[in-house]
């Protein structure tokens, strides 16, 4: 599969600032799992996934990653 021309002749900061929102839609499907762990049925039927800790991560390392990427940019 050929690699797109914006993402093959992208800037490091471009790059850091698609993997960043990549990471906050992450933090936002991990919001929804814990959702719906919280507000199922049956109490007892307990999951692996560790929805709350997977969010904070993913929020927090996509946030720093934007952070990143638009000082990457706004200098020349």
């Amino acid at each position: 599969m050929p690699v797109p021309d914006f993402l093959l002749f992208a800037s490091d900061a471009l790059l850091l600032g698609l993997t960043g929102a990549a990471l906050l839609l992450v933090s936002i499907v991990a919001l929804l799992g814990e959702r719906r762990r919280t507000r199922r049925k049956q109490p007892d039927a307990v999951g692996c996934m560790p929805w709350t800790m997977l969010s904070f991560l993913a929020f927090f390392v996509g946030v720093v990653l934007i952070a990143v990427a638009v000082k990457g940019m706004a200098t020349p």
